[in-house]
Formats: C-alpha cells, structure tokens, sequence
C-alpha cells in the first residue's frame, strides 16, 4: 500500500485529488508543527509528505525515512527543506508557485498603504474612544503614497505582481535582484534596475520579495537601515530572516528609518519584543500573505496533485529538483 502523511492540518477538500488513485492518505488534524523527533517517527513508514514551513526536512529527516520518495511543501519557498539531502536521497521535493502570486502582492500593497497612512493607528484611536473631533492636524497624519518611488528587493512572480500594482499609483518603481530583466521586460514592466546601495538611498518604501539564501540573510542590517531614508518604510513579505529583526527596531526606534509593515519574522512565530513595543507606522501581521480562501485550496490542492503524481511514477508539475525526475519511480521502488 502507496502511504502519504500530511504533517498538519490542511484544507481537508484536496485530499480529494487521491481519489481512486489507491494511495492511503493520513491527515494530521492539528495546526502545531510536531517536533522534529516525533515528525521523523510519524513519517518512518510513509512513500510520500505533504508538508508545511514550519516542517524542518533535513538529512536526518530523510535518513529516517526510507521509504520516501516525494516530500510536498504547501508554500512557494522551500527554505525549510534541504533540497541537495533530498536529491542525494533520490527524493523529490515540490512547491506550490504561481497560485499565491497575487494574494501575496495584494497583502504587501496593503502593508505598504495600511503603513503609509497609519490605518492600523487610526482604527485603535477610534475604537478606544478618543475621536471626538476631526482637525487639520490629526495624531496619525500619513505619507503619500501615490507618486512615490518604491523599491523592490527580488523581482520574482510577486515582485513583478507588486509592481504592476504600484502603476495605478503613479509610483517610480526601482528594482534590485541578482538576475537583471531583458530591457524590453522592464520598459514593459515599468521598472529600473539599480544596484542596492541605489536602491536603498533613492526608495521611499522598500518592499523585499527575495527568498532565503546565504547571501540574503540579514541582508537587511544596521549598515543598510543607515543608507535608507529617515522617512523610508520598510516591507516584508517574503522571509523573516532576510531582515535583522533587532537592527530593524533599532532603526525605528532611533528614526533612522520612518516605519515597517512585516508579515513575517526572523523566529517565526517569535516577534522580538522591541518591536511588539512599537506602535506608530509599525504595522505587524501574523503571515497572512497568501491567506484568502479561494489561494490556500489551491495550494493545498496543488500539493496534493503533486504527491499523488510523483507516487504515481510520473513527474510532478512544480519539481524543485528536477536531477530526480528520470529516478521518480513505481510505487514502492524508492531509488
């Protein structure tokens, strides 16, 4: 018998993609990650993992695992899985791009604006009673947003999703990324390629939409809040980690930069307590980036059609590592 865990709770309606496919399918229903001990032992004797990322997947992992053979992230990142452990295993490992694409531009335009113009402020100051009379000089006076200049860090699916949004507001649109676009992409597009010191100095808001790497940890440091605008707003919706939490509330604190919209953290779900502290243009979410209904059964759905694929010998439509395609085997034939 074909075996697929899914590691936490998910959107119990994609299960339905294994229908009269003969694979038996074990639906964890609780939202709290296991830890790494209990998920490897809850795995042990399965083909095939749905998984979230908050699931570390590491050598260990797979090592006690040998059954498996295709591990599922419901997310666009991966940064929870190591990818080059999994190929060395002959195990694939899939992702759910495209489908969050626009939830997650939407979410960081929305920061962006909720930011900018203080909303968050303005409905607690309401709702606590303290709006007895409008004035010209109001406690959450914003900053414009329309004809500013944003800057954006990646230009991947939802880095160019974010910039098509800022033409409606007239917005000069820099971008910075290791991979600079064709020029007739960019006229097309409307944006500019700067390197990042550039880009630090001349954006008013800078939204980072990179993923995870070595060399974009911390990228955003005490050095690089020092090169930024004092009135620069920072927002990230892409990994906690690419941002110094701490040298972030620093900077805030300290007005070295005017404000922050974050929907993720360097600890996930740990927020540093600096910033818990921070209230004016400090904009927090609790990750909601792709959280709309109609995009997280797609991704649940989408993770679960690339699972049954893989199990069912044929290769999966969003592969990671595509070096295990030709070794994506039978059931029950893990390379």
């Amino acid at each position: 018998m074909t075996r697929v865990l899914v590691s936490q709770e998910i959107l119990e309606e994609a299960l339905e993609e294994f229908d009269g496919t003969g694979i038996e399918v074990d639906l964890r229903r609780d939202h709290r990650p296991l830890p790494a001990a209990e998920l490897r032992a809850a795995a042990a004797d399965y083909d095939g993992l749905i998984c979230l990322l908050t699931d570390r997947i590491d050598a260990e992992f797979l090592a006690a695992c040998p059954r498996l053979r295709v591990v599922a992230n419901v997310a666009v990142g991966f940064d929870n899985i190591d990818v080059a452990a999994a190929t060395r295993a002959g195990v694939a490992v899939t992702n759910t791009p495209r489908v969050l694409t626009d939830a997650t531009a939407d979410l960081a335009f929305t920061l962006l604006l909720s930011t900018a113009r203080r909303v968050p402020e303005g409905d607690a100051f309401l709702r606590a009673g303290k709006y007895t009379h409008w004035r010209i000089k109001q406690e959450q006076m914003g900053v414009d947003v329309f004809g500013a200049t944003l800057g954006l860090f990646g230009l991947g699916q939802i880095g160019r999703a974010v910039a098509r949004r800022a033409r409606g507001f007239d917005m000069t649109v820099l971008y910075h990324d290791v991979q600079r676009l064709p020029a007739e992409d960019e006229r097309t597009l409307g944006v500019t390629y700067v390197e990042f010191d550039e880009l630090l100095a001349r954006s008013d808001f800078v939204s980072v939409h990179s993923p995870l790497t070595d060399s974009t940890r911390h990228r955003f440091d005490a050095a690089a809040f020092a090169k930024m605008k004092p009135s620069a707003m920072l927002i990230n919706t892409a990994r906690g980690p690419i941002v110094d939490e701490a040298a972030l509330a620093a900077a805030l604190r300290d007005g070295v930069i005017a404000g922050a919209g974050l929907d993720v953290f360097e600890r996930e779900p740990e927020v540093d307590p600096q910033l818990l502290q921070l209230r004016e243009r400090v904009v927090l979410l609790p990750h909601l980036g792709s959280a709309t209904g109609t995009t997280r059964r797609e991704m649940c759905r989408m993770a679960a059609r690339n699972v049954r694929d893989a199990l069912s010998g044929k290769r999966p439509e969003n592969l990671v590592n595509p070096e295990v395609a030709d070794r994506i085997a039978a059931p029950g034939e893990r390379p």
